[in-house]
């Protein structure tokens, strides 16, 4: 995402990887399946909650990533779990937070506070500016990942993943025209061409879906602990690839926010140990 925006507008770029992707769920679904499109309520919510704001509020993230670097925003993305926690708390009743998970979240914040550093004297920073978009992203990002899980769609992950980056596309499409991107200014290189395939293929169409399979099959602690090898790996590419640096204070908010998850998760993560120390008695 990074490196392509120096060929794409942000949201233009954001649409073309949501289209790409979509037309290759679609067409997957359609072959394969009867249940390819929404049949229900609970199917048309899912599409919505996933369009409007899963997918839709990735664009947000494009723009921020503009003014930070891979692994800040890396690091930011590791609040996830914890903002999907506080969201689903009064979305999803089975879920509610007690006890300790509300130090959990405490903690979580305090280390993203630390990431973000937010100075009342530059607000107009683009760092600053570009982090607390990137956080406005992410909490929009995980709305949408609540509210499919909320509206309990049926039809398969595949289709209901291709209509939301579908309508997703087009909300960045709309958004980038209301602020003036345009198609000339995009740079269509093969490394830009290269990039919108990879984005669509492999994050946009597999990831998502993957990710979405694995919060069913095996659970939101193991498929949530996929985020906190986002920025090790970030981290690692965006020094080699792209030369950025990454300073000891935003590496230390890592590490808070890491321990904040581990609060939140405590219970599950002790479940997790004691079966495994089970298996090899």
């Amino acid at each position: 995402m990074k490196t392509g925006l120096s060929f794409i507008p942000p949201l233009l770029f954001a649409a073309t990887r949501s289209y790409l992707a979509a037309t290759l769920l679609l067409v997957y679904v359609g072959i394969t399946t009867e249940y390819w499109h929404p049949r229900s309520r609970q199917d048309v919510t899912a599409v919505l909650a996933g369009g409007l704001f899963l997918v839709g509020g990735t664009g947000i993230g494009f723009v921020a990533q503009q003014f930070i670097t891979a692994g800040v925003a890396a690091i930011i993305f590791s609040l996830a779990p914890i903002i999907t926690a506080v969201l689903a708390w009064p979305l999803l009743p089975a879920e509610r937070l007690s006890g300790r998970d509300y130090a959990g979240v405490v903690v979580g914040f305090v280390g993203i506070a630390v990431v973000i550093r937010p100075d009342p004297a530059s607000l107009l920073d683009p760092e600053l500016l570009g982090k607390l978009l990137f956080f406005a992203a992410l909490i929009v990002v995980e709305l949408g990942a609540v509210l499919i899980r909320r509206s309990r769609p049926s039809m398969p992950i595949p289709a209901l993943t291709g209509w939301a980056m579908l309508l997703g596309g087009t909300v960045h499409v709309v958004i980038a025209l209301a602020v003036g991107e345009s198609i000339s200014n995009i740079q269509l290189t093969p490394l830009a061409v290269a990039l919108v395939i990879y984005l669509s293929v492999f994050i946009g169409a597999l990831g998502l879906v993957l990710y979405l399979v694995l919060m069913g099959e095996i659970g939101a602690l193991k498929a949530n602990l996929t985020t906190y090898l986002t920025p090790i790996v970030a981290l690692i590419i965006g020094w080699v690839l792209l030369g950025e640096r990454i300073d000891p204070l935003t590496l230390t908010g890592f590490g808070i926010i890491i321990a904040g998850f581990a609060l939140l998760e405590s219970r599950e993560i002790s479940s997790e140990v004691k079966k495994y120390r089970d298996v090899f008695r």
